[in-house]
């Protein structure tokens, strides 16, 4: 295992610049998630971490030790990409203990080395099975017990997920979960699914435009955002954005929007600069509630979606929608006026103007 360093990683193609003064430190153990939507420069990011692309400039570093001019095969590394990339000819068996074969690893080392990684992925009973008789996620599996018995300094997933159905996709995501709590090995994974981002990484950096738009836990990057874009990706349904004048009232604070005016007496934020200013306040759906509060939205509904265990009601605030996600059996139509309690402790204030959270 070893720690990871991204100092200041720079990346271009002729004219077009993709990373933009990238760092990140990742610990020992680590699971750092690179999230961003397509182009956004996340796998060109993991590219340069293997060795397979060359920098622009900066420094990667895995330990100690500055790899820049190392080959990819020697940054002790293991991979695990969107294609499983198995030789179908070769048996589960083989397709695992490959890498260590063309390493000239002894035969018993390299059985023992292959059946801890299948008793690890429990894919024992595999083992003597070609991948063209496997299914998706069992060949998931033996792509991933080929990366463990290099026994890596460093795990690189590029969105190994991908292709699996909805199912599938729940247990692997479970499966990488528990197989970097049992290694402990430190992990860089691609995605642009923000579910798996925030269920796997001890660390996320969400990306955009080769940018690093906010590093953080997860936990903070859902609670803080740091700016809008971060705020709309993360999230689904999507935060609400709601925009009004930010005033002083007799009881506090007070957002005056398009049809009214919503208390703010709990928010987290120190905003005093931003009083008799535009703002856009960011509203979670799970923190809104049919109900009478001193924190209020009224709206007219819109589009109802029961979706099992929760209904999502979009609602027109003063021709402003605002989702929120109910309960199973809340019921509204089309048509009614609902009124909605806001949890404003849960509120994000964001200056429009730049995007970022105040």
């Amino acid at each position: 295992m070893a720690t990871l360093s991204i100092n200041s990683i720079r990346k271009s193609f002729g004219t077009v610049e993709v990373l933009n003064n990238i760092d990140i430190e990742v610990e020992d153990g680590g699971f750092l998630v690179l999230l961003g939507p397509s182009g956004c420069g996340k796998s060109t990011l993991l590219s340069i971490i293997a060795g397979l692309e060359n920098s622009s400039g900066g420094d990667i570093l895995i330990g100690d030790r500055n790899v820049n001019d190392v080959h990819p095969k020697d940054r002790n590394i293991a991979m695990v990409f969107q294609s499983y990339a198995l030789y179908p000819t070769m048996p589960v068996r083989r397709n695992i203990g490959f890498g260590l074969e063309m390493r000239k690893v002894d035969a018993r080392e390299r059985e023992a080395a292959v059946q801890r990684a299948a008793e690890l992925l429990q894919i024992e009973h595999l083992l003597d099975r070609k991948p063209g008789q496997l299914s998706g996620g069992q060949r998931q599996r033996v792509a991933m017990g080929r990366a463990i018995v290099r026994n890596p300094d460093l795990f690189l997933f590029d969105e190994p997920l991908s292709n699996l159905d909805a199912k599938l996709r729940v247990e692997m995501r479970t499966e990488i979960k528990r197989l970097h709590d049992r290694l402990g090995t430190t992990t860089v994974y691609v995605t642009h699914d923000q579910v798996e981002a925030l269920t796997l990484g001890t660390k996320v950096a969400v990306m955009k435009g080769g940018v690093i738009q906010q590093l953080a836990d997860p936990e903070t990057i859902y609670d803080r955002p740091a700016n809008m874009f971060v705020a709309g990706f993360i999230g689904s349904p999507t935060m609400n954005f709601l925009s009004g004048m930010l005033e002083q009232g007799d009881g506090g604070l007070v957002l005056r929007h398009s049809a009214g005016a919503l208390a703010l007496g709990g928010l987290q934020q120190d905003v005093g600069a931003f009083v008799g200013r535009e703002v856009t306040a960011g509203i979670r759906p799970e923190t809104l509630d049919v109900g009478q509060g001193a924190a209020g939205l009224a709206g007219v509904v819109d589009v109802v979606e029961p979706t099992g265990p929760d209904t999502m009601v979009i609602v027109s605030v003063g021709g402003q929608l605002i989702t929120a996600r109910l309960g199973p059996k809340a019921r509204p139509k089309p048509g009614d006026t609902l009124n909605l309690s806001v949890d404003t402790a849960a509120i994000n204030l964001f200056d429009p103007t730049t995007g970022n959270r105040i």
